[in-house]
């Protein structure tokens, strides 16, 4: 296995309100937070550092790690949401929490929010995730293509997060880890910046290495580096 993770502020953004897990070989977990006063940042930082946790505390040979990054979302969506309601300052903060548990043979993945796992299979570069956006729904219903959601005004505003609500919808999905595959887990930092085409260009021009990490943050800050861009990959072989 091969793994890399970069973070970067971007161009705009005062702070990095992105936060990551990188416990190789088989937890990987992206957030993004949302909220005024530093709150974004604490809202990603509880739900990653409490879904790792959870996992790692709870995993076993003979348990499901879909059922169990579920139920580590639940926690963390609930410490979020007490949280914002404690403070008068971290009222209405959240957070993206997209998660991948991989063993030899299987991705178990966990999901809430428009941070993104993408699958690169056959020089070929799949979403493994749906986007709980405004925007997701227009594509889903036709109203607009997905390249048009890209620049859409209301590409931000999200449909589900983590903390912002007391009940929470996760999705939840396994699938095969091929030997050669590669996962890419990332920030909409980075989707928002980078179409699809070009992060399949990459991935298909450059070996898995230390580099291919900085080329797709420096290609999002070179289309203006608007939000914090985190990127996480890992390859499945020697």
């Amino acid at each position: 296995m091969l793994a890399y993770v970069k973070s970067d502020v971007g161009l705009v953004r005062e702070t990095n309100e992105d936060s990551y897990e990188f416990l190789p070989p088989h937890l990987f977990v992206v957030a993004d937070g949302m909220g005024g006063h530093a709150a974004g940042e604490i809202a990603s930082n509880i739900a990653v550092q409490t879904l790792k946790e959870y996992v790692t505390q709870n995993i076993l040979p003979n348990t499901d790690p879909t059922a169990i990054l579920k139920q580590a979302i639940i926690k963390a969506n609930s410490l979020v949401y007490d949280m914002a309601l404690s403070r008068s300052e971290y009222t209405g903060m959240g957070t993206t929490l997209t998660a991948v548990y991989l063993t030899d043979t299987q991705i178990y993945w966990g999901h809430v929010g428009d941070s993104r796992i993408y699958l690169f299979r056959n020089n070929e570069l799949c979403q493994m995730t749906h986007d709980h956006s405004l925007v997701w729904e227009l594509v889903q219903n036709g109203s607009i293509t997905k390249e048009e959601a890209n620049t859409h005004p209301q590409r931000n505003m999200l449909t589900r997060a983590v903390g912002t609500s007391s009940d929470i919808k996760i999705d939840v999905g396994v699938t095969a880890w091929n030997h050669g595959d590669i996962v890419l887990l990332c920030t909409d930092g980075l989707t928002n910046m980078v179409s699809e085409q070009d992060i399949s260009t990459l991935l298909n021009i450059h070996p898995l290495t230390n580099s291919v990490d900085d080329m797709l943050i420096e290609q999002a800050k070179r289309a203006g580096g608007l939000d914090n861009i985190t990127v996480i990959l890992v390859r499945n072989g020697d």
